[in-house]
């Protein structure tokens, strides 16, 4: 028998507040043909005033334990994927636990930028394996609205806040890549990219918070190639081909990226979750939002075989292949 870590509930929160491509062109040198043209995004959510990274974590967590049928104890372990915590420290993960009402198990943060849930996400699945936990709480969840330099036109228009969740339990399986869960990862970053897209402040450089910065057309040349080659990767491991898939949930930051990247998997966009046209880019939130809607759109059904790949800053890039 073979270790699997299977989900077991999904959910997700998006903020009040809607903002449309319109409400740029108050303030900005842009306009909604423009932003539509070239990133595919109609609209994004801003958190309120009194809402931090936190908050929007803890809800989408509620949603993915009632989706689950379980409660807060009956969870190991909280990873919260987020480049934009409440505080310095502590991580939000520990925030989450005080907000559920955990009286046991462990939580830390990962930060691996829009790539952040993929991250954690292989690392949930090794706390399964490696027997530290059963169950995993696995969250993405972002405030970029508050990193945003709203004078750059090239970026503000692009991000947006939100969270999304799921469980993931350890199940004994037969040991094929027809088993429900997990069944590989593939993890990989490369520091020499750092300047594609950073944020210029941080605590020991300018002890504040800082601004989004992003060269945009170079970082477009990198992801399709990057995304490519580790979707196809985590697929090799589990013993699979691009014939296999029955749906890529991508990172949801552009949606030429998107199709460029289906395109050289010679998968088609029939197959691809998107939902960047509502949402914006939520960085490490984009894949469990994407998730959570996918299922609840009905087009993530038990038994499908899922590939979820991102691509962030540092810059760092991955994919998990997993089947529902």
């Amino acid at each position: 028998m073979t270790l699997r870590a299977v989900v077991k509930g999904v959910g997700h929160y998006l903020p009040d507040r809607i903002v449309p491509n319109a409400e740029f062109e108050k303030t900005l040198d842009t306009s909604d043909e423009w932003i539509r043209t070239r990133s595919g995004i109609e609209r994004r959510h801003f958190a309120a005033e009194d809402q931090t990274t936190s908050d929007l974590a803890v809800i989408a967590a509620k949603r993915a334990l009632e989706s689950a049928g379980l409660e807060p104890d009956d969870i190991d372990a909280v990873i919260v994927a987020t480049s934009t915590p409440d505080l310095t420290f502590p991580s939000v993960a520990t925030m989450v636990q005080d907000k559920l009402g955990m009286t046991r198990g462990f939580g830390f943060d990962v930060q691996a930028v829009c790539a952040g849930f993929v991250f954690a996400l292989a690392n949930a699945n090794s706390q399964i394996l490696g027997g530290m936990a059963k169950r995993v709480l696995v969250i993405g969840a972002e405030t970029f609205s508050r990193i945003m330099d709203w004078e750059d036109r090239a970026t503000c228009v692009l991000f947006g806040d939100g969270a999304g969740a799921l469980i993931l339990e350890g199940e004994d399986a037969g040991g094929t890549n027809s088993d429900r869960g997990v069944l590989s990862a593939d993890l990989n970053s490369d520091g020499r990219y750092r300047d594609m897209l950073y944020v210029d402040g941080g605590v020991s450089t300018t002890g504040t918070s800082g601004k989004l910065r992003m060269q945009g057309n170079a970082l477009f040349r990198q992801a399709v190639g990057k995304l490519t080659s580790t979707a196809e990767a985590a697929l090799e491991k589990a013993g699979l081909t691009d014939d296999d898939v029955d749906w890529i949930v991508p990172h949801q930051a552009n949606i030429r990226i998107i199709q460029g990247t289906a395109k050289k998997l010679g998968i088609s966009m029939d197959k691809v979750v998107v939902t960047l046209q509502d949402h914006g880019n939520t960085s490490a939130a984009s894949i469990p939002l994407a998730l959570s809607v996918g299922v609840e759109r009905g087009q993530i059904k038990p038994g499908d075989l899922l590939v979820t790949e991102a691509i962030g800053g540092g810059l760092a890039w991955g994919s998990v292949v997993l089947r529902w």
